[in-house]
């Protein structure tokens, strides 16, 4: 069973790597390298597997490497360029970050064979390697999914839909988050006109999140749950109701039928009204049990 895992996970990055190699005026293979620089593979993966462990964001931050490098102009390092009106300092590259690591990858494989082995193919075997060593995160809950997918993915889990609407929404009831994951709800919602916004957010809440969230300016944190953002409590369930949810994900708990009458029990005024605090830990122990492992052997990190 583990051989046929294994097998698919090969597979599977063998088709991203594929995917995320642009097209370019040449032609271009997976093992390119074989003859001429032999362990450039190895030592990226190496650099790679080393970073991740480090830092497990950095096989985000690897992968949308690739992806800004290859929006501009084709797949071919320009990404890696810094200074004045570099491709490094557009808007919409603000959030690309840690060119360190591919730095540092390059000057090893430089070492091993200098001069053969282009920065571009170090972004591209770095951005496949780091969805390889992550492969198991790729069912994480993204702001942008269908609520069909969330479902879905809390399911796999062994969670309920109850369990996804506290975990899900409730979770948000504090902290703050990026604007990067907000820039697509607001200036170019894919299911509205060009350059619109998610009709879904509340005409008086929509100026308002715009001003907190600029177009391009992704790092900036803005608060999750607006008016008690620092505050463990079901205001967030009200504002997802009313219009007033910054995350995508959390305005469609109220556009599926199911999540919807679950979103209602906490807020509803009547007596039958649910305690959002008892649930949301009892949802919070059942997460905790998923993939526990018991086995001596098994490393606990």
């Amino acid at each position: 069973m583990l051989h046929k895992m294994n097998l698919k996970l090969m597979k599977l990055s063998l088709i991203i790597v594929q995917n995320l190699l642009c097209v370019t005026e040449g032609q271009l293979n997976v093992a390119f390298y074989t003859k001429t620089c032999p362990t450039a593979e190895s030592i990226v993966h190496s650099v790679v597997q080393q970073s991740i462990k480090d830092n497990t964001g950095n096989a985000t931050v690897l992968l949308r490497l690739q992806f800004h490098d290859c929006f501009v102009e084709g797949y071919n390092g320009s990404i890696l360029i810094n200074g004045g009106e570099s491709e490094q300092v557009a808007s919409g590259n603000l959030g690309v970050q840690h060119f360190g690591i591919i730095e540092e990858t390059k000057a090893r494989v430089e070492e091993a064979c200098p001069g053969v082995v282009s920065c571009a193919d170090i972004v591209a075997l770095a951005a496949r390697d780091s969805v390889h060593l992550k492969s198991s995160a790729s069912n994480l809950p993204e702001p942008d999914d269908s609520i069909e997918l969330l479902k879905s993915k809390f399911s796999q889990k062994g969670l309920s839909d109850k369990d996804f609407v506290l975990l899900n929404g409730g979770a948000y009831t504090i902290g703050r988050i990026a604007c990067f994951f907000v820039q697509k709800r607001l200036y170019n919602f894919t299911e509205a006109p060009a350059d619109s916004s998610d009709p879904e957010i509340n005409p008086k809440f929509l100026p308002k999140l715009k001003a907190m969230c600029p177009f391009g300016q992704v790092n900036i944190k803005i608060p999750l749950n607006q008016g008690t953002s620092f505050i463990f409590d079901d205001l967030i369930f009200f504002n997802i109701k009313n219009g007033f949810a910054v995350l995508a994900s959390d305005a469609k708990l109220y556009h599926n039928n199911k999540t919807k009458q679950i979103l209602d029990s906490y807020i509803t005024t009547t007596g039958s009204r649910k305690s959002f605090k008892s649930d949301f830990g009892k949802a919070m122990v059942k997460m905790g049990n998923i993939g526990v492992k018991t086995d001596p052997d098994r490393e606990i990190r």
